[in-house]
């Protein structure tokens, strides 16, 4: 597909920020016909570095949180303001998502791409952790790394090149993730289908310089990307 979107962003500089498949274009594709209005306070849930918070402000013209564990807010916003965004429209929070600090009905929409599923797994996640700072009628957007056909009890060796067993479990099917999601009392399921990215988002991955990329290649080179895709996860709050 065209990522018209990510175009503006696809940089040398940008793309060594990226910290795993091309973050920007599964976003864009994530929230291709979203329903998220300009001007919508979302949360970006497990915004690492910012490079999808500052594409969500940017690009979509959201204001957005970017909410993360173990990245730095100071230098997220030194990112910020490099990149250009006010700080009133892009603000950095360091954040657990199992324990979110902010109000009850905060957020328009909830955004996550590629972390959703470190904390999403547990099927009570959405009920007891997550919803209660999301308006009424307001979505969740979630992409996350998954496989085909969950395969754990014959992992095949391609993806034991590069990945253990432990964090191959962090990676499941469509049919995995309906269940996870269908448990959630709070929420109706809109969607959850396979992405189209898969083999090109990888690829901008590979070329990186980074010493997790040169250890993913092992795997990918080998043939595991058959085994391969992103999930798209679309909620809507009752």
């Amino acid at each position: 597909m065209k990522y018209p979107l990510t175009e503006p962003f696809y940089t040398d500089e940008l793309n060594a920020k990226i910290m795993g498949p091309h973050p920007l274009k599964l976003t864009e594709e994530l929230l291709l016909n979203n329903r998220i209005k300009k001007g919508a306070r979302v949360l970006d849930l497990g915004s690492g570095q910012g490079l999808t918070s500052v594409f969500l402000a940017k690009a979509y013209g959201f204001l957005v949180y970017a909410a993360d564990l173990w990245s730095d807010p100071k230098e997220n916003q030194k990112f910020f303001d490099q990149m250009g965004v006010p700080s009133d429209r892009l603000i950095p929070v360091k954040a657990d998502a199992t324990e979110l600090p902010f109000e009850k009905d905060f957020f328009d929409a909830v955004v996550s791409t590629d972390s959703y599923n470190y904390f999403g797994r547990d099927e009570e996640y959405l009920d007891r952790c997550l919803l209660d700072c999301l308006k009424p009628g307001g979505y969740v957007y979630v992409t996350v790394p998954g496989m085909k056909k969950d395969c754990h009890d014959n992992l095949p060796k391609e993806l034991l090149l590069s990945w253990t067993p432990e964090q191959m479990d962090y990676m499941h099917d469509v049919e995995y993730w309906r269940g996870i999601v269908g448990k959630c009392r709070g929420v109706k399921v809109l969607e959850v289908s396979q992405m189209e990215s898969n083999e090109e988002v990888w690829a901008d991955w590979l070329k990186q310089d980074n010493e997790y990329a040169i250890g993913d290649r092992k795997s990918m080179e080998a043939g595991a990307g058959k085994y391969l895709n992103f999930i798209k996860i679309v909620l809507q709050k009752k």
